[in-house]
């Protein structure tokens, strides 16, 4: 009989529905005897203890995992040759799960197990055993271990760790190429039959994709799988346990593949030519516009590379790649003018960057277009002949010279004449004026190169048809010297001589400077302007001179001070001169020639003050008179005494106001009659001081009530005024005095009052509301004092 066919009845044997029946024999060994050990325990009887040796041996027990029977699974039995059939032995079952999952009958040694059993779970259990008499409690037979092996059944299917996978592989790849690799695994036990043995299928994504059966690898299946067809897959790979024969589990995962892009297509322009237009004015760098060549490819495959390689216009015009967007941009390299050329003509080429040499076959990977560019006329600005203009005159040239010209033209077709005109921002003083036709920029003021050696003039030159069209350029102006200058003293001197000089003696070097710029440089001369005979001039000729003495014995008593003129004349054309003089004073010096005095009078009154006490003298002086004049200011300021002086004086204060009336003659002007009794009022009069301009007769107005409020009255009056007759046609001002009816209040002077300041009280001043607090704190106050005192 084969393996095979063992195996096969092996696994026919283990799916039957009988019970498995084991049984562990505990057998006794030959020597019953009792064998004790070399030594004798230590006890109070004194007796030995023996070992008995163990009359039972173990092997192991087998059980099938996934049982599904109702009653309780049997196991085994455990069995001693001590045990008669009695009852008098126990058996006793403890370790992994003993009591629970796995029970022992204490009378025949039977186990059992109370439920399903996973050996994914657990694989094994190990277990110990005991038989003691059941009247002693003693053990007949030492405790003993035992092991209960799941055997492994096909309940699990392969699993995948991922559900989905996602994988790529270039396109155009050869047959056979390497995906990905999937692996599945299975929990049954790989050791026990064919359930963990997986073999991979593919139920979906054929033919493009296969896979390897045993090791899970997802292969390339068709050749020149190309991405701009289809990018995206779906693969549906299978893995089954028992060797993928019938009965066996299976699961499944997905695979999603993509095809990644690999430079297998040229780029192409989509038309043979493109045409574009520009103005003729547009400068430098602009972009007249765009070509795109396509490309199927993605990311760097399809990145192009733009460039002029043919054509009339290769000088005139760039192309430059934007690589965000694969264009090329075509821009202005030179200035254009449409009265020279109206048309240009370019061939551009597109070509792939990044080419990969296992397509060269597909190639080549470039493509040409042909672009014509239109120049549109357009309303030019004038032109000038240069781009800047630079005239040198002399400062000396009479007004009205011209100092140059400059030109200009209109570059259209109509060549439009030309005004001309100067900013006059740029030549603020209005030094210079240009004539409006031709151009020719004269001098309007006088020159002067020591004031201003350039003027940096802008001329404005614009069509006398469109005004609003002008151009500008740059006049630079350069004043060139003349000797118009005389030299001067470089600096002021202040030269003395000492009493104790000897003649020949220096007392001063001179330089001068000229406001002039020879190109020779500057050379200076120095002279007397008449023989002195006291001091002498000595020119160095470097531009400097030294003053010399003539004689000795130089007095202050006598001479205090000496005028020295010295001409300095320069070495241009003409030839400028002038005359400084020099003051030389007269010093008492020591004995190395340092100056001690100048001054005559200083030796007249020795014991004079000195000059810091003479400011501090002429201080104090200022300083009184200041004061002087605060006071008198504040003498004549009057202070303004108060109406009441203080809180305290609560005296009745009587305020006279000496007005002056309008006289005698003005009786008819005001009648204070109308003030103290309104009813008492005569019929209307006439002023005798005013001419009337008409008369009419007078109308006698109603006398107001005794109750009539102010306000009434006023209105009253008005009313009266408007419709009057005889009133001026124009705006006058009428005044109307009523003094009103009597206060319920009454007065409140005291002036008239019998009561004494202390019989008043004046609390109920406080309830008339917050208006009457001051008079409430005044009047209250007063007696509150009153009582504290």
């Amino acid at each position: 009989m084969t393996i095979q066919q063992v195996l096969l009845l092996l696994l026919l044997w283990m799916w039957l529905p009988h019970p498995c029946h084991t049984e562990m024999l505990f057998r006794r060994t030959p020597d019953l005897r009792p064998k004790s050990f070399g030594g004798r325990a230590s006890g109070n009887d004194g007796k030995a203890i023996h070992r008995q040796k163990r009359g039972w041996m173990w092997n192991q027990f087998f059980l099938l995992e996934e049982y599904t029977g109702s009653d309780y699974q049997y196991v085994g039995k455990l069995h001693s040759d001590q045990d008669k059939g009695d009852g008098s032995l126990k058996y006793i079952l403890s370790g992994d799960g003993a009591g629970t999952l796995f029970i022992i009958d204490e009378k025949t040694g039977d186990i059992h197990a109370t439920r399903r059993i996973d050996r994914e779970e657990k694989a094994f259990y190990t277990l110990r055993a005991q038989a003691i008499n059941r009247r002693t409690l003693r053990p007949v037979e030492p405790e003993s271990e035992f092991v209960i092996k799941i055997h492994d059944i096909n309940d699990n299917e392969p699993t995948f760790p991922e559900e989905i996978y996602t994988a790529s592989v270039p396109e155009m790849s050869v047959v056979g190429t390497s995906v990905v690799q999937v692996t599945a695994t299975d929990a049954d036990d790989p050791s026990y039959g064919n359930s963990a043995r997986i073999i991979y299928s593919i139920l979906q994504g054929q033919p493009y994709f296969s896979v390897e059966p045993e090791t899970g690898i997802i292969r390339t299946a068709l050749p020149n799988m190309n991405r701009e067809n289809r990018e995206q897959y779906q693969v549906v790979i299978q893995a089954k346990d028992m060797g993928g024969q019938m009965g066996g589990l299976s699961g499944t995962t997905t695979v999603n593949i993509t095809l990644t892009d690999v430079n297998d297509n040229p780029p192409r322009f989509p038309q043979s030519t493109v045409h574009l237009r520009i103005p003729e004015s547009s400068p430098v760098g602009t972009a007249i516009g765009s070509v795109k060549a396509t490309d199927a490819d993605t990311g760097k495959n399809a990145e192009v590379e733009y460039r002029i390689i043919d054509g009339d216009g290769t000088d005139m015009f760039d192309i430059v790649t934007q690589k965000d967007t694969q264009e090329g941009i075509i821009t202005v390299r030179k200035p254009l003018d449409y009265e020279t050329r109206r048309l240009y003509t370019l061939k551009v080429e597109a070509e792939n960057t990044h080419v990969d040499p296992r397509f060269y076959y597909l190639g080549p990977f470039k493509d040409t277009t042909i672009v014509k560019i239109s120049v549109e006329d357009v309303d030019e600005p004038p032109v000038f002949s240069r781009s800047s203009y630079l005239f040198e005159v002399h400062e000396d040239i009479e007004l009205g010279t011209i100092i140059g010209t400059v030109m200009a033209r209109d570059p259209d077709s109509a060549s439009s004449p030309i005004r001309f005109s100067l900013d006059r921002h740029t030549d603020l003083d209005r030094i210079f004026n240009i004539h409006s036709g031709n151009g020719s920029i004269y001098t309007s003021k006088p020159l002067d190169r020591e004031i201003s050696q350039w003027h940096n003039l802008s001329v404005i030159a614009a069509e006398i048809n469109n005004p609003k069209d002008t151009t500008r350029v740059p006049v630079y102006v350069r004043i060139l010297d003349v000797n118009d200058n005389a030299p001067q003293f470089a600096v002021f001197y202040d030269t003395f001589v000492c009493e104790n000089a000897r003649a020949g003696q220096l007392i001063q070097t001179i330089s001068a400077v000229d406001k002039d710029d020879p190109l020779g440089g500057q050379k200076f001369f120095f002279s007397l302007a008449a023989v002195n005979p006291n001091f002498t001039v000595q020119d160095n000729e470097d531009n400097t001179a030294r003053i010399l003495t003539r004689r000795n014995g130089f007095s202050r008593h006598e001479i205090s001070t000496y005028l020295l003129p010295v001409v300095i004349s320069d070495n241009d054309y003409p030839i400028q001169s002038s005359t400084g003089t020099l003051t030389i004073r007269v010093c008492a010096c020591d004995s190395r020639g340092n100056m001690q005095s100048c001054s005559a009078e200083a030796l007249l009154l020795p014991a004079g003050l000195s000059t810091g006490a003479l400011v501090a003298i002429l201080l104090c002086i200022v300083i009184l008179l200041v004061i002087v004049v605060l006071f008198a200011a504040l003498k004549r300021q009057r202070k303004k005494e108060p109406l009441i002086l203080s809180k305290e004086d609560i005296r009745d204060n009587i305020v006279s106001y000496n007005d002056e009336g309008g006289g005698e003659e003005d009786t008819q002007a005001f009648d204070i009659g109308t003030l103290r009794n309104p009813a008492a009022i005569e019929d209307k009069k006439l002023r005798r001081d005013i001419i009337p301009e008409t008369l009419f007769v007078p109308r006698r107005t109603p006398s107001a009530p005794d109750n009539t409020d102010v306000r009434d009255f006023i209105n009253q009056r008005l009313k009266e005024h408007d419709t009057d007759p005889s009133a001026p046609p124009y705006d006058s001002l009428a005044t109307y005095a009523y003094e009103g009816n009597d206060s319920i209040a009454e007065s409140l002077s005291s002036l008239e009052s019998g009561t004494t300041e202390g019989d008043q009280n004046y609390d109920y001043l406080r309830e008339w509301g917050p208006r009457f607090n001051k008079l409430a704190e005044m009047y209250g106050g007063g007696e509150s004092d009153k009582d504290t005192s």
